[in-house]
């Protein structure tokens, strides 16, 4: 019997030996995982440090998150070119050689400038005709006004004062033909030089712009079918796109359009739609359109290529975009890096993607209009944040 209680005894001891060591150990865990979790909350998910020896390496470029129309759109592609109502080609009236040019290319003109100097034969011929005209119209005039006095004391018939009238008025008309002769000719009577030699003439700016070309040389005959300066204000240029007919039907005069450049990438500029073409091309069946765009500061230029993004009907409601390379993919969805005041510190925020509107990207969630957003560097922060991840997870185990 005593021996039956002793054995009871120390199965009872033994039961709640192993019932309390789970205890303990769940007890342990739980310290630990408090720890780790302890250890976690100063470590900030939403931040990227990069290191200051590699931001010397690191190129940064930021771009501020635009809002713009979110109807239905189409990308035309084009070239720029000049605007038809600032652009000339200014070439000479008549055979002539070049004298003495006064610009050259790239020069600033102002409307009526001198361009260049030209000699010309024809003039001399021209000229000699005026001045034989201005002659027989002065003796014509002198002879009217004897005439008249004469015929003042009766000396003379008043037939012979209206005879005298009539070649003074024909001499007169002499005179105008000469002097409109000389002006197709591309001079002014102001602009002929005396003397013995071929006169010369002056090629003047017709507007204010730019010098594109210059093709007059010292000595060189001037072909009229071939012009010598080529002028053009690029304050305004044009950009011709070709849109297909089904959507050019659609688009507006005086709508707003984005443009890109292959030149400048990552920037992007408005432009007005200034015309709608009436006529489709039998080959592509596409419509021209033309774009007026700002050119104050100088950037652009004729002949460069770019892209429009052109509204078709009326506009509808906003949508907020971001350039393409802003957003990167993680295993977790796509992000967007934000800069800070923090020097080698960045901000991560997810974001929602959603439809690729050419260089750009619609934006659903996750920033706001007029935040600046990185874009040349968010690659590197990406792989940044997928090295310190991996890292984590091997440190883990």
């Amino acid at each position: 019997m005593k021996t039956s209680s002793l054995l009871m005894a120390a199965l009872l001891l033994l039961s709640a030996c192993k019932s309390e060591s789970p205890k303990h150990e769940d007890e342990h865990e739980h310290e630990e995982a408090g720890g780790n979790e302890a250890h976690g909350a100063g470590h900030d998910e939403s931040r990227v440090h990069i290191a200051s020896e590699m931001m010397r390496d690191l190129r940064v470029t930021t771009a501020r998150v635009n809002e713009r129309p979110g109807g239905e759109s189409v990308t035309a592609l084009g070239e720029l070119t000049f605007s038809e109502n600032a652009y000339a080609e200014v070439a000479s009236p008549i055979a002539a050689r070049v004298g003495t040019v006064f610009v050259t290319t790239g020069q600033e003109v102002k409307q009526g400038d001198k361009l260049a100097e030209l000699r010309s034969p024809e003039l001399g011929k021209a000229r000699a005709a005026l001045q034989a005209a201005q002659a027989r119209a002065t003796a014509a005039r002198q002879a009217a006004e004897r005439k008249r006095a004469l015929a003042a004391e009766r000396i003379v018939a008043q037939k012979d004062v209206q005879a005298a009238e009539a070649e003074a008025a024909s001499a007169e008309a002499e005179v105008a033909s000469a002097r409109a002769e000389l002006t197709s000719l591309g001079a002014s009577e102001d602009e002929l030089r005396g003397g013995t030699g071929a006169p010369g003439f002056v090629l003047r700016a017709p507007l204010s712009g730019t010098v594109i070309e210059r093709d007059a040389r010292m000595g060189q005959m001037a072909d009229p079918s071939r012009p010598l300066f080529r002028i053009g204000d690029l304050s305004s240029l044009w950009l011709i796109v070709h849109a297909f007919e089904r959507d050019a039907v659609r688009i507006k005069p005086g709508a707003q359009a984005r443009v890109t450049f292959a030149a400048f990438p990552g920037q992007e500029v408005t432009a007005k739609v200034g015309h709608v073409g009436q006529r489709v091309d039998a080959a592509s069946r596409t419509i021209p359109v033309r774009l007026e765009l700002d050119n104050h500061e100088g950037l652009l230029r004729p002949g460069m290529s770019a892209s429009a993004f052109l509204p078709l009907g009326d506009s509808g409601a906003t949508i907020t975009t971001v350039p393409a390379a802003a957003l990167q993919r993680l295993e977790g969805g796509w992000v967007a890096f934000l800069p800070t005041d923090t020097r080698g510190e960045f901000e991560r925020r997810e974001v929602g993607r959603g439809r690729t509107l050419g260089g750009d990207v619609e934006v659903l969630s996750g920033l706001k209009t007029g935040e600046m957003v990185i874009v040349e560097g968010a690659f590197l922060l990406k792989a940044e944040v997928e090295k310190s991840s991996g890292g984590g997870e091997a440190h883990a185990h």
